[in-house]
């Protein structure tokens, strides 16, 4: 029987992709439907309540909450257009209620300054197409930091009407000039889904499979 893993506020699926592929049997959870999501079991709910009603029959807790609240459009640009929970804290109190070992991840920047940053990813690490710097927060287990390889030029796309080679693209927003759909999908390995906003709201599996085979080499990962 496969370790299990709840993946939290899933999306489409980037992580649990990551997961599946180091040997888990993945549970998604998420708020919103998903249509396109890729985990053996989808959830439609509020991770939070989930996780403290469920969250002790995994073996591993994955969370991704969303950064909006803290992130830098909305502190800059987007300044008292929206309004976005803080979900943080919140997230990190059910997981430690479930007594299991757990994931937070966030992008770097006001939203790190409420995590505890136990490893940096980038996409360098793995020879994707993308940099996609994530940190992460490891509850109950550890892994170790993998050295962070030279970025090896600039970021494809285009820049005050000019269209700059590179080995990476931006994965992010809705703007034009960032690549297509398909340098998107290969940048970050993800292949079930064209939506750019999913895709943009995802983590490269290859960070996920990465952590799921650290977690599942030590004896103890999966004990009942």
């Amino acid at each position: 029987m496969k370790p299990r893993l709840l993946a939290a506020y899933c999306g489409v699926g980037g992580c649990t992709r990551g997961y599946q592929l180091a040997g888990f049997h993945v549970a998604g959870v998420d708020i919103a439907d998903q249509p396109r999501y890729c985990g053996d079991t989808f959830i439609r709910g509020d991770a939070i309540d989930y996780i403290k009603a469920h969250g002790h029959k995994y073996h591993l807790i994955h969370a991704g909450p969303p950064c909006q609240h803290d992130c830098t459009l909305t502190a800059g640009t987007n300044a008292g257009k929206f309004t976005y929970p803080d979900l943080m804290a919140d997230t990190r109190a059910a997981l430690e209620s479930t007594g299991r070992p757990y994931v937070i991840e966030n992008p770097p920047g006001r939203a790190a300054k409420k995590m505890r940053v136990d490893l940096t990813l980038c996409g360098e690490q793995f020879d994707l197409a993308v940099i996609r710097h994530r940190n992460f927060e490891l509850g109950g287990w550890a892994a170790p930091q993998p050295a962070h390889r030279k970025h090896r030029g600039r970021v494809a796309g285009m820049r005050h009407g000019q269209w700059y080679e590179g080995p990476y693209f931006a994965v992010y927003g809705d703007g034009g000039g960032k690549g297509s759909v398909a340098d998107w999908q290969r940048a970050m390995g993800i292949d079930w889904t064209d939506i750019r906003k999913e895709i943009a709201e995802a983590i490269p599996p290859a960070y996920s499979q990465w952590l799921g085979e650290q977690f599942l080499a030590r004896p103890e990962a999966v004990a009942a």
